[in-house]
C-alpha cells in the first residue's frame, strides 16, 4: 500500500485548492482566499499532482500555466466539488435547511443603510447561517473577493454571471436653497447647465438625460461639475453643502427635502432609475443558504424605502 493511501488525505480540500489556485491565478491568492499559507497551498497542489501521479500546473520563469492533465483536472474538480457540496448538504439536513456561510458584497450607501433590516430578518429566520457582509462599489469579482452573491446597482456588462432584476432607483434633481439663489430662477431644464454640478462620478460626470415621464420626452445637459465622488453620502453632503445641483438617488435624501435643507428642481423632470441586480456566478448546484437570500431579495428589495419595482 503507497504511502499516499495511508494518509487519510481529504481528496476533497486538494481539489478545491487546486480549483482555487487556477481560479485565483496564483498560489499567494488561493492561500488569501481559503485563509491559509502558500506553503500549505504549496503542498496540497504537491500531494495531489503525486496522488494523481501527474503534473497538473507547469511552474515557469514566465509563470504558470495549467498542463493538459490539468486542465481535465481542473473540469472534473469544479463537477466534483459541487456534486460533494450537494451531498453535504443533503446528508447533513442542509439541502433545505439553509446553514454555513454567505459572503455578500453590496453598494456601500446601500449596504450601510437600506438593507441592513432585511439582512437582519434573513438572519433571525434562518439562525444555521452567518453573512460575511462586504461593501464596495465596483463591479464583482466572484473569485478574487472570494463571495457567492452580489447585489449591483447599475447595468450588468459581465455575460458570464446570472443577473436578477429585483428593482430599481427613482433619480431626482436637488440643490441647496442657499445655491439656488444665487442664480436666476430655473424656468427651463436647460437652465441647469447655467448652475454648478456635484457629479456621482460611478454614474454621471459631464452630462447628464433627463426625462419628462409625462411628456415622454428627454433633454441632454452638459454640465461643469465642481466635486465629483464616488461616495453617495459624499453626494448629498456636498449638495447640502452648496457646492452644486446634484442627481441623487430618492432614499437618500427625503428627510432633506421634508426638512427643507434640500429642494427638488424641475420636478416633472429625473434622471432614468438605476437597476437593482442580484449577481451571482453560474454553478451547477447552489446551497440553500443563497437559494433563500435572492427568494428574499426578490421579496424585499422592490417595496425598500427608495425603490420600486422595475418599470413601474
Amino acid at each position: 500500500m503507497s504511502q499516499l493511501s495511508t494518509l487519510g488525505i481529504d481528496r476533497i480540500e486538494l481539489m478545491r485548492t487546486f480549483v482555487r489556485i487556477v481560479d485565483s491565478g496564483s498560489l499567494s491568492a488561493a492561500a488569501r482566499q481559503l485563509g491559509t499559507t502558500q506553503p500549505t497551498i504549496s503542498r496540497r497542489l504537491k500531494t495531489l499532482e503525486k496522488l494523481l501521479g501527474t503534473e497538473l500546473i507547469l511552474r515557469s520563469t514566465h509563470g504558470r500555466k495549467l498542463t493538459d492533465d490539468g486542465e481535465r483536472c481542473y473540469a472534473h474538480a469544479r463537477t466534483l466539488i459541487e456534486q460533494w457540496s450537494e451531498l453535504e448538504d443533503g446528508l447533513r439536513g442542509a439541502g433545505e435547511e439553509p446553514m454555513g456561510r454567505l459572503r455578500v458584497r453590496a453598494p456601500h450607501a446601500f449596504g450601510q443603510d437600506q438593507m441592513i433590516r432585511p439582512l437582519s430578518r434573513y438572519l433571525q429566520r434562518y439562525p444555521g447561517v452567518s453573512i460575511d457582509w462586504m461593501l464596495n462599489d465596483h463591479s464583482p469579482d466572484f473569485i478574487a473577493d472570494n463571495i457567492d452573491c452580489a447585489i449591483h446597482v447599475g447595468s450588468v456588462t459581465d455575460p458570464s454571471v446570472i443577473a436578477v432584476l429585483l428593482a430599481e432607483v427613482p433619480r431626482i434633481v436637488v440643490a441647496a436653497p442657499g445655491l439656488l439663489e444665487q442664480f436666476p430662477t430655473i424656468e427651463r431644464v436647460q437652465d441647469l447647465e447655467r448652475l454648478p454640478w456635484v457629479a456621482l462620478s460611478t454614474y454621471y460626470r459631464n452630462e447628464v438625460t433627463l426625462v419628462d415621464r409625462r411628456a415622454d420626452r428627454s433633454q441632454q445637459l452638459n454640465i461643469q461639475p465642481r466635486v465629483s465622488t464616488d461616495s453617495l453620502y459624499a453626494l448629498r453632503q456636498s449638495a447640502l453643502e452648496g457646492l452644486g445641483v446634484a442627481i441623487v438617488s430618492t432614499w437618500i435624501v427625503q428627510e432633506d427635502l421634508e426638512a427643507g435643507r434640500l429642494v427638488r428642481i424641475q420636478p416633472q423632470w429625473c434622471a432614468h432609475p438605476l437597476p437593482i441586480y442580484l449577481l451571482y456566478p453560474y454553478a451547477a448546484y447552489y446551497p440553500a443558504r443563497l437559494r433563500t437570500f435572492i427568494d428574499l431579495m426578490r421579496e424585499v428589495m422592490p417595496t425598500m424605502a427608495g425603490t420600486r419595482p422595475p418599470g413601474v
